[in-house]
């Protein structure tokens, strides 16, 4: 590069409304650096203006300076007016506290085509860097992200993306709950639907094994009855029973159960009691009614004879009378009627029956 030469003073202009009604033009001092002076490869530089620029009215056409500084020095052009002032300092001291041109971001789209010659390595690496590298961190560097916007669309994206991840994640937490608590409610309902099935099997079982105690208690009740309670006679066929309608009877109806036997079959008490009567009853012919302990009254009727006189105790199976067709019959048979403390007239059969005893 040419070495520095003494600039021109500044041209004075008259104080002239053709120039502006400016007493003089002033022009800022150029300092060069050693990036001012590459040549701009691809990109227009914008000049600052300073207080003391060129003045312009609407009868000057302009007055323009044009620097060029290249491989061969400095050129200086002008029209017709004085050259401008201009002073170089020395670019040694400036160069030497400057950095590396390439250490720039941006730069590299402004280094000269004979930089491009000699480095064509670094400038490819430099030209691919953005104008500002501001806000890019060391993460995003380590990516391969060295423009800022870049870097923050991809950090925008990656925050898109945790934030539907994160939704995605509470989706189908969600799902995983509410299927776990599906699962435990049908859980819960299975086991309860076990649980009321095993309580109808066990009341079930219990009103079976209820019924079989209820039943073997009736059984020996009835057997214990039976010992103390006997049929009233023997060798007999069952004939009429109670409630039987029929127009030898003068209610209509059958009042007893008839036991057909040959006269002078035992009649025997069914139950121990007191002889309550023993004489004629008109239809009843020769009648026996027997007092149990609990009032119920046994009538034995149509007898041949009777064994026993009123007010007298027998006991179970004691002979009270015979078979006979006493009163208004139409063969011998045994006549027996049953009515209770209340003076109501019952079947005997199912009397029978209730004490143990099947006729």
């Amino acid at each position: 590069m040419a070495s520095n030469r003494p600039a021109p003073e500044a041209a004075y202009i008259p104080n002239d409304p053709d120039f502006g009604g400016y007493d003089e033009q002033t022009w800022e001092e150029w300092n060069p650096t050693e990036e001012s002076v590459r040549p701009v490869r691809g990109r227009h530089r914008v000049h600052k203006k300073g207080g003391g620029g060129l003045a312009r009215s609407s009868t000057v056409l302009g007055v323009g300076v044009i620097a060029a500084v290249g491989a061969g020095g400095i050129a200086t052009a002008q029209d017709g007016k004085p050259p401008v002032s201009i002073s170089m300092p020395d670019l040694g001291a400036v160069a030497d506290s400057l950095p590396e041109a390439e250490s720039l971001p941006g730069v590299g789209s402004l280094i000269s085509d004979d930089s491009a010659g000699s480095g064509a390595g670094t400038d490819a690496v430099t030209a691919a860097a953005p104008l500002t590298a501001a806000g890019v961190s060391s993460a995003d560097a380590r990516q391969g992200t060295t423009d800022a916007g870049e870097a923050l669309r991809s950090r925008i994206m990656q925050q898109a993306e945790n934030q539907q991840s994160q939704a995605d994640d509470a989706v189908r937490t969600a799902a995983e709950e509410a299927a776990a608590k599906k699962a435990a409610e049908e859980a819960a309902a299975q086991q309860r639907e076990a649980e009321r099935e095993a309580d109808a099997k066990a009341a079930a079982k219990k009103k079976k094994e209820e019924e079989a105690r209820k039943a073997k208690a009736e059984a020996e009740r009835r057997a214990k009855l039976a010992k103390s309670f006997a049929i009233p006679t023997s060798s007999y066929t069952l004939t009429s029973h109670f409630g039987d309608a029929g127009s030898m009877w003068s209610s209509g109806h059958h009042t007893g159960l008839d036991f057909a036997a040959p006269t002078g079959t035992p009649l025997k008490a069914v139950h121990t009691g007191t002889v309550k009567e023993a004489g004629w009853a008109g239809a009843y012919g020769y009648r026996t009614v027997l007092e149990l302990e609990d009032g119920t009254e046994v009538w034995y009727c149509h007898q041949s004879s009777m064994s026993v006189s009123a007010g007298q105790k027998v006991s179970t199976g004691d002979v009270i009378g015979r078979v006979g067709a006493t009163g208004n019959v139409t063969g011998p048979h045994l006549h027996m009627e049953v009515h209770t403390a209340g003076g109501a007239n019952i079947d005997p059969l199912a009397w029978l029956q209730g004490k143990g005893l099947n006729p």
